[in-house]
C-alpha cells in the first residue's frame, strides 16, 4: 500500500516516508533476514536498497525530514555499507536529538567508516561531552578504537544494537 501511495501521490513526502518504513520492515522479515546469523539475505539487502532510494526521494520533497525515518535510513545504509549516506542520516537524527550521546556515537562511527575523519572527530567529541563524566574515558577509548579500525585497510567495525 505504501508503494501504491507513492504512485498515486508522487509529490507527497509522507507517502515516501511510509515507503521507507515499509521497505525497511520488509527487509527484516521472512526470507529477507536470516534469524540464525542475524544477517540480511540478498533479497533483504535489495529491500534495504529500495528503502534508501525511497529515503532519497523523501529528502527531496521535505525541508524537515523525520528523525524517526532517518534512523531507518541510517540502519539501511549501515547494512548496505553506504557509510557516507549513513552519516548524513545520523546527522539528521542528531540534530533532532541534540542531547542524545548515542546518536553522535553512531554518527562518529559512520563518518569514520566513510573516511570523513573531521566529521567523525566532531561527532565523537560531542558524544563524549554528552556522556556522564564517569563514562567519558571509556567512550573516548571506544571511539578511538572505532576510528582506528575504520581507517585501517580492513574495516569491519560496527556499533552493536544500532
Amino acid at each position: 500500500s505504501a508503494l501504491k501511495a507513492t504512485q498515486l501521490r508522487p509529490s507527497d513526502p509522507q507517502a515516501w516516508a511510509s515507503l521507507v518504513q515499509a521497505r525497511y520492515e520488509s527487509a527484516g522479515q521472512g526470507g529477507n533476514f536470516d534469524a540464525n546469523t542475524q544477517q540480511y539475505t540478498s533479497s533483504g539487502i535489495k529491500e534495504l536498497g529500495a528503502a534508501a532510494q525511497a529515503w532519497q526521494r523523501y529528502l527531496k520533497l521535505t525541508p524537515h525530514p523525520s528523525s524517526d525515518i532517518a534512523v531507518l535510513a541510517a540502519r539501511a545504509y549501515d547494512a548496505t555499507s553506504d557509510y557516507a549516506n549513513e552519516a548524513r542520516s545520523w546527522e539528521i537524527v542528531s540534530a533532532a536529538n541534540p542531547t542524545a550521546a548515542t546518536y553522535y556515537e553512531y554518527l562518529a562511527n559512520a563518518a569514520y567508516r566513510a573516511k570523513e575523519v573531521h566529521k567523525g572527530d566532531l561527532a565523537a567529541a560531542k558524544a563524549v561531552s554528552l556522556t556522564p563524566k564517569l563514562q567519558q574515558f571509556q567512550l573516548q577509548q571506544q571511539l578511538k578504537q572505532i576510528k582506528t579500525a575504520a581507517l585501517s585497510p580492513t574495516q569491519t567495525t560496527s556499533v552493536p544494537g544500532k
